[in-house]
Order: structure tokens, then C-alpha cells, then sequence
């Protein structure tokens, strides 16, 4: 019999007993072949004509397989079918495994049995290929979903129906909205309708669901889905596999946490700024809300006590809802946690604590019923608190909070959290520790600057001096304003290369040479020269001591000196920013200062500008990190000064402050140094001048002219000390310089005296002995004088003297 039916749409093409697959034969009851198929010449080779008719056991039965044949032909009687595998001869003579089915045919007159067959290992495989199947929905832990076209559930397995909580059978013509959480099921339900309408599978894709049933439990799935079709190409559905993953994508979570807490927390060494890093990279992935305290001594850069229990300062609180901060201790508050909370328990034991769920005996109820019950009311309903421990110090603590997501902490949320904190405490012990060396670096840099600078009658001053950030590290910058002779006064700023305490030592010991030149009454050119030596010698004093310290690289520094009585400035720089004038009407005056060479490095002398300046003028020096803040090049910095220089008249102050504002609105990257001095004039009256020819009566003649002065004055109680200082620097001048002298008599706060003439001899103070004939006039003076000093001119010298004007009446005897 030849098979010609066609092939049933609903029998699987891997059926090895399918119709289109299988060979088939008939055997009448006395075991006549009487039909063959094509399928079974396909399969042993013999044609229909060589075995119809014949009995099975000539043809297709092997010598020695008799007996194997005769038993299963006995089951198969007595049971009326069978199943099972049997030797078979094919044409060629081999002999191959064949497994059967066989099933009674009854006729009108007759049994005859219907044999389908196929290979041995067609079948061994279709078996496997039924019980991975048959395991798939009995015994898999994967869970399996099969779909009608209208997404409706045909079929479940039993993994499906232990996540679900209900019996396989329960979801039988259901869909994905009745068992899932609205948003859920339609997410779900578009990846399965993609599938259904275009083929294309979807594979691993993870979706957040929340059953019906157990609303407050958020799961993640991992959908893989395909479409089942027939061998025509008609869509019979989709076959969903679905795997809770929800433990693995938290793992996950808990590592890509702590991996971006490594990139996000520690970025500055900055205390406060790291404490923020820390709760903004918990919140919203790990916590609803998070609260980082430190104990009190830490934003300071200062070590906690042993025993931890301080007052805390709060450095950061984040929530995802704007309303979580208002139950909060909020940023900067100085507190206590109250006793036995958790907070207070975690820093005591130094352990951290986990509560799952908030109970409402807890001592944090106890001790603030209200902020609890306003925390409780948004749903707020875990809690841990970790401590923040390095190096065997606790700094403080961690609080995180849960209120949106469901989920309560649990274990292996503490053990995240151990972990993000100390990584945390890390950090914030680096900044801590680094806070306490720039403070003490910045401490040392401001003691070596000057504190207030006192009122000078030459020079209305104001000055601003703002530190570098943190991590840059203190520079060397200074400034200083130096009470000079003769009312005049010293301007000096400077700068030296590099940051941090080598770079503040340094400049400590360029501003003490500063002060201590200034006090030579040296012109600006001839101070920078011997700061240059200084620099070149300690440069020179490092290296050869092979000090690990960093060399210092030089300096800049730019100093001017004012004279309130002639109105005359002299100004010299190395290698500084020049200084800018204003006019007393608010226009730039062109000041041509000469570069030099910055400090240390010589080889070329430096020069001094001198000008005569209007009362009123505005001379502004400063450094170049006043230019250059905010990526500026120098002549943008310049421009952008000169504007806010040239703003509204207003007092130096305020001068100062828009100049801040203006041109430094965030910290700096490096130093920055400010000085104005709105400069004086000595009004005519309080000056006297005389020139006094070099003759034995020059004494004299000095003396009556001061007294004259002073009576007019009001200041005869100084006469008879003033003539006697007079009278010895003049006849000292007439005895060793020649040429005319130059008397000056000041009234300023002070009375200052002063004798020039053409020697640049230098008169020395000595004890004189009882034999000697002279020597003593300048011990006199010395005496009778507050301050004495020598200045020294292009061609000449002074002497001067300073007298304040109510002391008590000075000794003439001593």
C-alpha cells in the first residue's frame, strides 16, 4: 500500500512516527505482508512488489532474531498493539534497529495488525526531545509561559505557578494584567505583542513586576520570548520563558553601587563636599533618604575622642521627596541624637544597625514623637546605621532610609552599606586629614602676613588676600605696608613660586628681609637686588644640603615708596604685574615700570620709575592670581580690573569688595593679593624747610628758626630737646660734609626732624669713653629722641629724628 495522504498540520515534523516521516506496513493474521509504504522502501529498501504477499519472517526477519520476533509477536496478540524496538533485516542484508508500533486492524472478515516504524535513533531522540519537554513544564525551575495570539494563557508550568500563587490550571485563559500590577503587565504585554507581530525574539530582558497578590514585594523578571508557528507559517502564539533574577539584578546593583561610589566619592579633599558626594551617590538606587553626620571635631580637620559620643554636625541630607529633608536635621545643625536610638546604639557599639521595620516603641518614637509620626506619615518604614570608621577612628555615621521602595533593608543591604561606608570613611579621614594640614599651612601663611594694617597720614589703604582652594594647596603670596622715615610709607607685594608650606616658609622669610631692607630707607631697585641675593643664596643653601624639600623657584615682588610731603613715588618690580594708577578723576595714568627679572634668578640690575602723584591718586598693586582667575589671560584680566577700578567713586573697602565680586566669584585656583592706597599730602602748614649755609653760625641759626616754628605751633614744651637735636646734627653736617644743609621740621602725630646734606658718610652711635673729647652728641640725640635713623639720597644724606608731641618731658641730663 502506497501512503498518498497528506501531512496532518497539527503532527510535530520531529515526530519520527508522523505520517510524513514514518514507514508503515500492513501484515494479515497470518503475518503476510498485504501493504507497503514508500517510506518503508525508504527506509530497509525493499520495493513493494519484493515483500507483498510474502511472510515477514522470509523477508524481514534474520537468522538467529526468530526468537526475539516470536516474543513480541505474542505481547502483541495478547495485548491487541505494541511498542518497542526490533532487528530488522534491510535489502542489503544488514541487519537494523527499528522501533515499532503496532495496533489491531479490524476487517469485515479478518484482524490484521498496522505497523509504523522508524530508525532506532530517530526515536531515542524524540524521546529525549519529549522528556525535555515533559521536564519543562513538571520539573523545570525556570518558569514557562505558552500564549495564544490573543496573549491569553494556554499553559503554565509549575515554576510559573509557585511565582504566582496560584495552580497551573488557575491561568489558563487569563491574561498577564490579572496576575501582574497594571504598569507591569502592559511593559510585559508590549514585548510579548512585539514578538507575536514581528518574529523577532526577545531575549533576557529584565522588567521590574510586582504581583497582585503581594504588592509591597518588587521583583525582577528576565522575559527571553519567541513565536511558535506550523510547518505552513500559521502563528499559533508565543512561549515565554520567565526567570526570577531579582537576588542577581540586586547584586548586581550592590556592585555597580560601590563601583560608582569609588568614582563619585572622594573627588576633592574637601570634608563637606565628600559627605555630599557620599549621600548623593545612595540616593535614590540604594536609599530613599540618606543623612551623613560627623562628629564634631572632624570638618575641622581635627581627630574625634576615643569614646565617640560628641555632638554630631550634620554634613548632608538627601531624599528623593522634597518633603523627606523637612523631617531631617538639616545641613550645619550642631545635635545629639537621642537615647536609645539607633544612631546613638551604632556609634556607641560602633557596629552597625539594621531595622528592618520601624517599630513604634522604638526610643526614636519616644524621644521625638512628632518628627516620627510626620517620618511614619510619608511612609518611611527601614532603617540602617553604619558607622563611618577608618583607620580605627569612627567619624561620624550613615543613616538610610526607606520609604518608596517597598522592600525593606535586609542583610545583604547592610553588608552593601558596610562596605559604601567604609569606602566613605576613607575619604573623609583623606579630607580630614588634609583639611588639618591646609589649615595648619594656611594658620602659618596668615601669621607671617600682616594682620590690620594700621592708618598711615601718607596712604588711605585696603587690601584683600584670598588663599588658593584647598586642593591646590597655600601659596606664597604676600603683601605688607611699611611705616617708613619722614612720613613716607612702603607698598610691597610679592609672590613666590609654587604651593604649600615650603612655599609660605619662604615667603616668611622674604617679607621679614623686606621689612628689615624698608628699614634701611633703601630705594625700591636696591631692595630687589639684595632680595634677589637672598633667593639665589637659599636656593643655593638647599642644594647642597640635598634637601628632599621642592627647591624654591623663584619669586616676583613689586615695591613702591610715597612721600606725602613732596608727593613723590618711586616704584620698581621683578618680574611682577605692574601696579595701576587712577587719577584723583577716575582716569588711567600710564605707569612704565621696568619688567626686571623675577627674584633669584640675577645677572641684571633692576631700575626704578619715579613720578610725582595728585592727592586722591589710586595706585593698586596685586599678584597674578588676581588676572588669571577664572582662565583668564593677562590683558583680559587687566581690562576687566581697570573697568571695576574705574567704576563709582566709592571708599577703598568697597573698592575692594566689587573687585572680589567682580573678578574672583569662586575660589580661586591660586593666591590672590589685593592692595590699594589712596594717597595723601601733607598740607603746607605742618611742614618747615630750611637751607642753611655750611658756616660756624649754621647751629645757631637753627636753633632760633625751630624755636620760632615750634612756638608757632603750640609746641614750646619740645623746644629746648628739639634745639638741642638740632643743634648737634647741623654742626655735625657743617663739620664733616660742607656745602649747604637742609633742615625740616614735620608735625605729623609726631615731630620729625630732619638735616640733610651732601656726605654719604654714615654717623654711628658709640659709647664714649671719659677721656674722649667727643662722641657723645649723637648718644644725646639718640636719647633725647623716640627714633632716630639715617636715609640716604642720589648724592646726599638725612638724618632724621622722631619726637612724639605730648610725651613726658624727655631728661636733658642723661
Amino acid at each position: 500500500m502506497h501512503d498518498t495522504s497528506p501531512t496532518s498540520l497539527s503532527e510535530s515534523p520531529e515526530d519520527p512516527f508522523s505520517v510524513h516521516r514514518s514507514a508503515s506496513a500492513v501484515l494479515d493474521d497470518r503475518g503476510h505482508v498485504v501493504a507497503w509504504s514508500d517510506q518503508a522502501t525508504t527506509l530497509l529498501g525493499y520495493e513493494p512488489d519484493e515483500v507483498l504477499g510474502r511472510p515477514v519472517r522470509e523477508v524481514l526477519v534474520a537468522d538467529g532474531d526468530e526468537a526475539v520476533i516470536a516474543r513480541a509477536t505474542v505481547a502483541c496478540r495478547r495485548a491487541g498493539g505494541w511498542f518497542g524496538l526490533l532487528p530488522v533485516r534491510n535489502r542489503a542484508g544488514h541487519r537494523v534497529f527499528v522501533g515499532f508500533r503496532a495496533r489491531r486492524v479490524r476487517r469485515l472478515d479478518s484482524d490484521e495488525w498496522l505497523l509504523i516504524g522508524s530508525l532506532a535513533e530517530d526515536i531515542a531522540q524524540w524521546e529525549i526531545d519529549r522528556s525535555v519537554l515533559d521536564g519543562l513544564f513538571r520539573r523545570s525551575p525556570v518558569g514557562v509561559v505558552v500564549l495564544g495570539p490573543d496573549l491569553r494563557v494556554l499553559r503554565v508550568n509549575r515554576a510559573i505557578a509557585r511565582f504566582g500563587g496560584l495552580p497551573p490550571k488557575a491561568y489558563r485563559g487569563r491574561r498577564a494584567g490579572e496576575f501582574l500590577f497594571g504598569p507591569d503587565a502592559d511593559r510585559a504585554e508590549a514585548k510579548l505583542r512585539s514578538v507575536l507581530e514581528t518574529g523577532q525574539p526577545v531575549i533576557f530582558a529584565e522588567q521590574h513586576a510586582r504581583l497582585l497578590h503581594d504588592p509591597h514585594r518588587e521583583l525582577v523578571i528576565s522575559i527571553s520570548a519567541f513565536r511558535m508557528q506550523d510547518p505552513s507559517g500559521r502563528v499559533l502564539g508565543v512561549t515565554e520563558i520567565v526567570e526570577d533574577v531579582t537576588e542577581r539584578h540586586r547584586a548586581r546593583r550592590r556592585l555597580a553601587l560601590l563601583n560608582e561610589a569609588g568614582t563619585r566619592i572622594g573627588r576633592t579633599l574637601d570634608v563637606a563636599t565628600t559627605a555630599r558626594e557620599l549621600a548623593e551617590a545612595a540616593v535614590p538606587e540604594f536609599a530613599d533618604a540618606v543623612s551623613v553626620d560627623l562628629l564634631e571635631p572632624v570638618p575641622r580637620g581635627e581627630e574625634p575622642a576615643p569614646d565617640s559620643m560628641g555632638p554630631l554636625r550634620r554634613m548632608a541630607a538627601r531624599g528623593i521627596r522634597p518633603e523627606a529633608t523637612s523631617v531631617m536635621y538639616p545641613e550645619g545643625h550642631l545635635f545629639f541624637f537621642p537615647e536609645r536610638t539607633a544612631p546613638t546604639k551604632c556609634l556607641a557599639e560602633r557596629r552597625p544597625v539594621l531595622l528592618p521595620v520601624l517599630e513604634g516603641n522604638s526610643g526614636w518614637f519616644d524621644a521625638e514623637p512628632e518628627r516620627a509620626a510626620r517620618a511614619l506619615a510619608m511612609g518611611v518604614h527601614s532603617l540602617m546605621v553604619v558607622p563611618l570608621a577608618a583607620r580605627g577612628v569612627v567619624l561620624g555615621l550613615v543613616c538610610l532610609w526607606r520609604s518608596k521602595q517597598p522592600e525593606p533593608f535586609e542583610e545583604d543591604d547592610l553588608t552593601l552599606a558596610v562596605d559604601f561606608a567604609a569606602r566613605a570613611a576613607v575619604c573623609i579621614d583623606n579630607a580630614r586629614r588634609y583639611t588639618q594640614q591646609h589649615n595648619a599651612a594656611e594658620a602659618l601663611q596668615r601669621s607671617l602676613l600682616p594682620g590690620e594694617v594700621p592708618a598711615h597720614p601718607a596712604l588711605e589703604t585696603a587690601h584683600r588676600y584670598l588663599p588658593a582652594q584647598a586642593s591646590t594647596g597655600v601659596g606664597g603670596d604676600w603683601f605688607d605696608v611699611i611705616p617708613l622715615s619722614g612720613l613716607r610709607v612702603a607698598l610691597v607685594v610679592g609672590d613666590v613660586v609654587g604651593h604649600g608650606m615650603h612655599a609660605s616658609a619662604t615667603m616668611g622669610r622674604l617679607r621679614a628681609a623686606v621689612r628689615t631692607l624698608a628699614h634701611l630707607d633703601l630705594a625700591p631697585d636696591e631692595v630687589l637686588a639684595r632680595l634677589d641675593d637672598l633667593v639665589d643664596q637659599l636656593a643655593t643653601e638647599q642644594r647642597q644640603a640635598e634637601d628632599t624639600t621642592p627647591q624654591i623657584m623663584g619669586a616676583t615682588c613689586v615695591y613702591a615708596i610715597y612721600d606725602p610731603v613732596s608727593r613723590h613715588c618711586a616704584v620698581a618690580r621683578a618680574g611682577h604685574p605692574p601696579p595701576t594708577l587712577l587719577g584723583p578723576d577716575g582716569r588711567l595714568c600710564p605707569l612704565d615700570v621696568p619688567a626686571g627679572l623675577p627674584l633669584g634668578l640675577g645677572g641684571l640690575p633692576y631700575e626704578t620709575a619715579e613720578l610725582e602723584l595728585a592727592e586722591g591718586s589710586l595706585i593698586a598693586l596685586y599678584s597674578d592670581g588676581l588676572l588669571l582667575a577664572g582662565d583668564r589671560d593677562i590683558d583680559q584680566g587687566l581690562t576687566l580690573l581697570h573697568d571695576t577700578l574705574t567704576g563709582p567713586a566709592r571708599s577703598l573697602e568697597h573698592t575692594c569688595k566689587a573687585v572680589e565680586d567682580v573678578m574672583l566669584p569662586d575660589r580661586p585656583a591660586d593666591d590672590v593679593t589685593l592692595l590699594l592706597g589712596r594717597t595723601r599730602v601733607l598740607a603746607a602748614e605742618d611742614v618747615a624747610t630750611w637751607e642753611l649755609p655750611a658756616e660756624p653760625t649754621a647751629a645757631g641759626r637753627a636753633r632760633a628758626l625751630v624755636t620760632e616754628r615750634l612756638t608757632e605751633w603750640g609746641l614750646e614744651e619740645l623746644a629746648f630737646t628739639t634745639e638741642l637735636i638740632v643743634s648737634e646734627l647741623v654742626t655735625n653736617a657743617y663739620r664733616y660734609a660742607g656745602g649747604p644743609v637742609v633742615l625740616r621740621l614735620i608735625r605729623n602725630g609726631h615731630l620729625i626732624c630732619e638735616v640733610s646734606d651732601s656726605s654719604s658718610t654714615s654717623p654711628h652711635l658709640r659709647q664714649a669713653r671719659s677721656t674722649d673729647e667727643g662722641g657723645r652728641g649723637l648718644f644725646l640725640v639718640a636719647q633725647l629722641s623716640e627714633r632716630w635713623g639715617t636715609r640716604y639720597g642720589r648724592n646726599s644724606k638725612t638724618i632724621w629724628t622722631e619726637q612724639p608731641l605730648s610725651p613726658e618731658p624727655a631728661d636733658p641730663g642723661i
